[in-house]
């Protein structure tokens, strides 16, 4: 993490602002496996805070949270604990593809980010956001910048003046090989400067 820190740095003074504002954040780690994709799903496009709720509500009800036991909740089940028709078809379809062993999710640690993200892009509803924060969060893939996460692209639109996709790109090459770090960086600051605190 130091050595991430100081090398980013170097390479950008938009990093030594964040730090001297806000300090050094702690980095989030969250647990592998089925339970952290079903979370993710709920996460996408709507706030932490809800999508959590919404989870808690699935575990209350279903202690034994696992792939079969999901699938087999009906539509209607899922829609009264909040859960939308959409997010309730890509949760089954990552049940399925699991049960089926279309997946092997213990087997993700020991894979590339490369690879990880070619397993896991083939299950609907599972696009590169949530393989991003997947890689990121739980196999601690150090070199990921997530520019489908709407926080990193404001911030950079706000830090760097930036509003173009692939102009960020071209500017971001820079932080690798820690863009991971870069990444919680970004998140850090988007977080403070809102006064709002997230707990994963």
């Amino acid at each position: 993490m130091q050595q991430a820190i100081e090398y980013l740095l170097e390479k950008d003074p938009i990093f030594k602002g964040i730090i001297d504002q806000y300090g050094v954040p702690t980095i989030p780690i969250r647990p592998q496996g089925f339970e952290t994709l079903v979370l993710l799903i709920l996460e996408q496009q709507v706030s932490i805070d809800s999508a959590k709720a919404t989870f808690l509500k699935i575990k209350a009800k279903e202690k034994e949270f696992e792939p079969a036991v999901l699938l087999n909740l009906s539509d209607e089940e899922f829609r009264n604990l909040g859960v939308s028709r959409q997010k309730t078809s890509y949760i089954k379809a990552l049940s399925t593809a699991i049960l089926n062993k279309d997946i092997d999710l213990e087997s993700l640690p020991a894979k590339t980010a490369e690879q990880v993200r070619e397993e896991l892009i083939k299950i609907k509803g599972i696009g590169n956001w949530t393989i991003d924060i997947y890689l990121m969060f739980c196999l601690q893939a150090p070199d990921l910048l997530p520019l489908g996460d709407i926080a990193v692209v404001n911030t950079i639109k706000e830090l760097l003046d930036i509003h173009n996709k692939e102009d960020m790109e071209v500017h971001t090459i820079k932080w690798s090989p820690y863009r991971s770090v870069a990444t919680y960086l970004l998140w850090h600051h988007y977080l403070k400067k809102r006064n709002r605190t997230v707990i994963y």
